[in-house]
């Protein structure tokens, strides 16, 4: 690939990967593909939509959750277009204008879905330990300024990414692992010196999911600490069964987060196919269960969804 001098490129592309080897079997593989979006969309898209026009659910555990369902729904349509792109026309090119574009609102919405489940873990701790007081803490205007915060963090401190990406030149090989881009492989990308956005890209990752992940493990343990102190055993399940769903929420985001980071920092020959599928499960995964398994376990939500289908 050749550039031009400065930050400015000619028409250079990367190329994006399926799944190596299946590519006979692309169309077939796009049909679970398609299904895993219509949920995730359907499905997030229904949850804000039920909350916004049911007043009764304005809550601040329900306000938190149509958050993460309209961020939820704005991860499945950032990597949407390329992965199906790729299933349906086996069309792997990406411009790297739009590459950069791509791996900024991935980085951005994951770093706000990140703050937004420890929002919701700090709201449960609330919740159960000083419950009187719940409603006059998280009180609207609170929730608004706390949304607020999540998007500034997310936009801030993901922008340097493609700021600093645009500034080198390409010229190793061009084919990257996944369906869609992300800092830590474009990066390597680069026929420069990389040290600074290395640097750079691990301290943003350790002061966003890094400190949210602790911060989410500390709540949890003082959520557990309160739930011990309950005598009675019916209510201390029913306190942590408030929390399953948003415990769900973050295994989904932080596991294959967790193995995806390790396998492209540290390791020198990662296989391929677990970079794959480890790939998808990191963007997929989350917005396809996160409405699932609060629908299953908020009878209250749950209720309003079937209604408005009967209706």
């Amino acid at each position: 690939m050749t550039a031009i001098n400065g930050s400015r490129f000619q028409s250079e592309v990367f190329l994006l990967t399926g799944i190596p080897g299946q590519e006979h079997i692309y169309l077939w593989l796009s049909i679970p593909f398609c299904l895993m979006y219509a949920v995730s969309i359907v499905g997030n898209s229904f949850i804000v939509f039920v909350i916004k026009t049911n007043p009764s659910l304005h809550e601040p555990m329900y306000i938190f959750l149509s958050m993460l369902a309209a961020t939820d729904l704005g991860l499945s349509i950032t990597t949407m277009l390329t992965t199906l792109r790729i299933f349906l026309l086996n069309s792997r090119e990406i411009s790297l204008d739009a590459c950069f574009a791509q791996l900024f609102f991935i980085h951005s919405l994951t770093c706000i879905e990140s703050s937004l489940l420890l929002l919701m873990s700090f709201d449960r701790l609330i919740a159960i330990r000083d419950p009187l007081r719940y409603a006059s803490i998280l009180t609207p205007w609170r929730l608004a300024k706390m949304w607020l915060a999540c998007v500034l963090r997310g936009v801030v401190l993901k922008l340097p990414y493609p700021i600093l990406l645009k500034r080198f030149q390409y010229c190793r090989e061009n084919v990257l692992t996944h369906s869609y881009c992300i800092h830590g492989e474009v990066m390597k990308m680069a026929c420069s010196d990389v040290t600074v956005n290395s640097i750079f890209g691990l301290c943003n990752a350790l002061l966003t999911e890094g400190l949210d992940s602790l911060l989410i493990f500390l709540s949890y343990v003082m959520i557990l600490k309160t739930v011990l102190s309950i005598t009675s055993n019916a209510e201390c399940l029913r306190a942590l069964n408030t929390c399953v769903s948003h415990l769900c929420a973050v295994l989904a985001l932080y596991m294959p987060y967790i193995g995806i980071t390790l396998i492209l920092r540290f390791s020198k020959n990662p296989s391929p196919l677990v970079q794959i599928i480890l790939g998808y499960v990191y963007l997929l995964l989350p917005p396809l269960m996160n409405p699932i398994v609060y629908s299953v376990k908020s009878k209250q939500l749950r209720a309003r969804i079937v209604r408005l289908f009967v209706s």
